[in-house]
């Protein structure tokens, strides 16, 4: 069998050192066999393991809400309606939302196959204040039923984007194997858990009941 420190050469080649940089600069071997930083390394992947869950649940919660609000403002097959099209931004550079829509029912004869279909930066810009008037004054404690009412739908609103902005840079680290690490993550577990919250509270306890990411924390590397 190879040393510890043959294995942890051949593991920081395959990985590449450039990678492994950013661990070593966080936790600085004190040797060539010591291994801190592939410690450091794994339990980064475990974390973003355990974070998928989590925030599966939010992303299908946080999307079923909106779409029960654009169903109360634009009907059943609110992804077909002509209202919703001319409500959303079509930039010629950058994000496109109506072009999302139009890519998402694409071959979709139902609602329901076109919700997974659009990209999450969608349902986050459904927060805007292009929207608040249109749907949100009227359905964001309606489908949001925990959220605090002693503030305006305004300032609820740009907390939701807010949050999921967060969210949506968390999970496009994990999705790209990034570290997440330097983060606090306690917050982003907490802001993903809130989310839920606020469309159903016992959906909120199920997920905390199943995830595994504050014993990680809690263990550490």
């Amino acid at each position: 069998m190879p040393s510890t420190k043959e294995q942890i050469q051949a593991i920081r080649a395959a990985l590449s050192p450039a990678r492994m940089s950013t661990y070593e600069r966080a936790a600085p071997p004190r040797g060539d066999d010591d291994p801190s930083a592939l410690n450091l390394y794994v339990w980064n992947a475990q974390l973003s393991g355990a974070f998928m869950a989590p925030l599966h649940i939010c992303e299908v919660v946080v999307r079923n809400a909106i779409s029960d609000a654009l169903e109360a403002k634009y009907g059943a097959r609110w992804p077909w309606s002509s209202g919703l099209e001319q409500s959303l931004p079509s930039p010629p550079v950058g994000y496109n939302a109506r072009q999302d829509l139009f890519n998402a029912r694409r071959g979709a004869h139902t609602t329901g196959k076109v919700i997974p279909e659009l990209r999450f930066v969608f349902w986050q810009r459904m927060f805007t204040s292009r929207h608040d008037n249109r749907v949100w004054n009227g359905h964001l404690i309606r489908v949001l039923p925990e959220l605090d009412t002693t503030k305006s739908v305004r300032e609820l609103r740009q907390g939701l984007y807010d949050d999921l902005e967060a969210i949506r840079t968390l999970r496009n680290r994990i999705a790209h194997h990034e570290p997440i690490f330097n983060r606090n993550l306690a917050e982003d577990f907490e802001r993903i858990s809130r989310l839920i919250a606020y469309r159903s509270t016992a959906t909120a306890e199920w997920m905390r009941t199943h995830q595994q990411v504050m014993d990680l924390l809690a263990t550490g590397p």
